[in-house]
């Protein structure tokens, strides 16, 4: 796949692409290093994306998180409150026990659903450990872990469904995202 570089029309719809593939395989150098740009909330506001951006701003990656992660995500970015995480204990007992994450790549996309690898040292038994990104975005950030994809998985998923779109546009016209319907009013 060649590279994807003007994402412009692309805007802010951004969704995945139907397509399932194997967890792809790279080396060091093809990876794009990525940090934390931002938080985006599209028609579906229960999937939230944290948006990454390389050095150059380049290349951007939408990675889908629950509502929960993106709140405890900004959190965490917050500089102006006293440092707070669910992520403490976790990070505590991992420097206890010797493990540390040394970096994330994405590596697969299935249906709606990014998957990165974490590559780990000081575990006797495994060196990675393959989780949905919504699962542990927070935790990466949180614990300072470099963040890798490749140029083919940044366009990959920013590929546009307009099923995905329109399913969201049903749902509003269904009436179930009215003010008053849910918990938050």
């Amino acid at each position: 796949m060649k590279d994807i570089q003007n994402f412009n029309p692309l805007k802010a719809q951004i969704v995945f692409s139907n397509e399932s593939r194997e967890e792809e395989s790279f080396h060091q150098k093809e990876l794009v290093q990525l940090f934390p740009y931002g938080l985006s909330v599209t028609t579906d506001a229960t999937r939230p994306f944290l948006l990454f951006k390389d050095e150059a701003h380049q290349y951007t990656l939408p990675v889908a998180v629950s509502a929960i992660d993106a709140g405890v995500a900004m959190s965490q970015s917050n500089k102006m409150i006293l440092e707070s995480s669910p992520h403490k204990f976790t990070a505590l007992m991992l420097e206890s026990l010797g493990i540390e994450i040394k970096q994330a790549v994405f590596v697969e996309i299935k249906g709606a659903h990014q998957y990165l690898r974490l590559y780990i040292s000081g575990h006797p038994q495994t060196n990675s450990l393959k989780l949905r990104a919504d699962e542990a975005m927070s935790l990466c950030l949180y614990l300072g872990v470099p963040l890798f994809a490749t140029k083919s998985f940044i366009g990959r998923s920013r590929v546009m469904n307009a099923e995905v779109e329109g399913g969201a546009q049903n749902i509003q016209n269904f009436g179930l995202m009215d003010k008053g319907s849910g918990y938050l009013n």
